[in-house]
C-alpha cells in the first residue's frame, strides 16, 4: 500500500492560483503511477488528472487542461497539482491516488491507494 495525505485546499476567488501537494510513503514512490480526482458534494468522484512514474507523461480531463498541470518529485516522493484560474465549478475535494499496477489509470477504479482528501473552494 501507499499511504498519501493531501495538502494545499483553501478559499479561493475565482481567478485565483492554488498548488496542492500530495505526500507518499509505504513504497517506492516512483513505482507507481499517480492521479488527482475531486468530488464535489452529491457527486461522483472525477478524474482530474495523472501522471506516469517517471512523470515524463501526463493526462488531464477536458474540463481543466490548460489550467491544471500535474508533476511530481520523486526525490521528496511527493505529487502536484498546481491550478490556475480556478473556477467556481473547481469547487471539491481534492483526492491524490496512486496506481500500483501497470500502466497509467484514469479511472477511479484504477487506483488502489487514496488520501484523505483537501477541501478547494472556488468563491465567485
Amino acid at each position: 500500500q501507499v499511504q498519501l495525505v493531501e495538502s494545499g485546499g483553501g478559499l479561493v476567488q475565482a481567478g485565483g492560483s492554488l498548488r496542492l501537494s500530495c505526500a507518499a510513503s509505504g513504497r517506492t514512490f516512483s513505482s507507481v503511477s499517480m492521479g488527482w480526482f475531486r468530488q464535489a458534494p452529491g457527486k461522483e468522484r472525477d478524474f482530474v488528472a495523472a501522471v506516469t512514474r517517471s512523470g515524463l507523461g501526463t493526462y488531464y480531463a477536458d474540463s481543466v487542461k490548460g489550467r491544471f498541470t500535474i508533476s511530481r518529485d520523486n526525490a521528496k516522493n511527493t505529487l502536484y497539482l498546481q491550478i490556475v484560474n480556478l473556477k467556481p465549478e473547481d469547487t471539491a475535494v481534492y483526492y491524490c491516488a496512486a496506481h500500483e499496477g501497470a500502466g497509467i489509470g484514469v479511472t477511479a477504479a484504477d487506483f488502489g491507494s487514496w488520501g484523505q482528501g483537501t477541501q478547494v473552494t472556488v468563491s465567485s
